[in-house]
């Protein structure tokens, strides 16, 4: 399979993001715990450069816990504030305010040496789509500020959402980038949901997920399906079609019905807390 999507809308996107970058002091990106390196989108370094930077490693709750510590340690290694948070239960939210103040300082200090007082810290919420990034909005100001939706593309246009008198979030639409370099980027960003599952094969989808699973999480499936699973994730397919009843007419196994159970399952946490990537340290 060939994974790209970067419809007109997401090139609008970049270019307002560049035109407004100027007026922030600090970029907030949300990362997907689950592959916090295909989930960043390389345009956003380029955009933000020489702005205070903050990483939220959203949805730690479905990643595996062991690793959600390992890129922790290799964001911070990196040079960046990052925060883990699970934006749906708020797990984390309540760190933010403090690592804002830590990450914008200098600015905080330029400001009163000027005798700028209590001017608000301005917020960009960059990501990928169906990372979050309104879920989180939403759980950090403690209202309904933003539309959310399980899917990618649902935040269309920027708003301004002021929080309190020292910060101000800018949201922004999720943005891929023009070109996946590297396929297994696309593969990954496919499994979570953040490319649109209507142009995606999802039985293929699914048994790549299948083959990882008996590689990487070996058990899971078995476990979660009480099947046994096979080396060719096909028959592993079938198998969960026969366990989880998924038929056709004429008593045929339904492997497309079986394909977007495991998926949505895998990305609901159903099946377990699962890590595509792991960091190099």
């Amino acid at each position: 399979m060939q994974f790209q999507w970067y419809p007109g809308h997401m090139t609008k996107a970049r270019r307002m993001m560049e035109e407004d970058i100027k007026l922030i002091d600090l970029v907030i990106e949300l990362v997907d715990a689950r592959l916090p390196l295909s989930s960043r989108n390389p345009d956003i370094d380029n955009i933000g450069k020489n702005k205070a930077r903050l990483i939220l490693l959203n949805k730690c709750d479905l990643a595996d816990e062991s690793k959600n510590q390992k890129w922790a340690k290799w964001f911070a290694e990196q040079g960046y504030f990052t925060v883990m948070v699970n934006s749906r239960s708020g797990a984390g939210i309540k760190e933010i305010n403090g690592v804002i103040k830590e990450a914008c300082k200098e600015k905080t200090e330029r400001d009163r040496r000027r005798g700028i007082l209590n001017r608000p810290v301005r917020a960009m919420v960059v990501g990928i789509p169906n990372v979050g990034k309104s879920t989180f909005i939403n759980s950090y100001a403690r209202k309904a500020c933003t539309k959310t939706g399980n899917k990618p593309g649902v935040t269309k246009g920027k708003q301004w959402i002021k929080l309190s008198n020292t910060l101000e979030l800018l949201d922004t639409p999720g943005i891929l980038w023009p070109k996946f370099e590297d396929q297994t980027v696309g593969l990954r960003l496919a499994l979570v949901g953040s490319i649109k599952d209507e142009i995606l094969n999802i039985a293929e989808l699914s048994m790549e997920l299948l083959k990882f699973m008996r590689e990487h999480y070996n058990g899971m499936i078995a476990e979660r399906y009480g099947i046994e699973e096979k080396e060719n994730p096909l028959d592993t397919l079938y198998e969960i079609a026969r366990a989880r009843h998924c038929l056709l007419k004429g008593s045929e196994l339904d492997i497309d019905k079986a394909a977007a159970i495991v998926l949505e399952e895998f990305r609901n946490g159903k099946i377990g807390r699962i890590s595509l990537e792991e960091p190099r340290l």
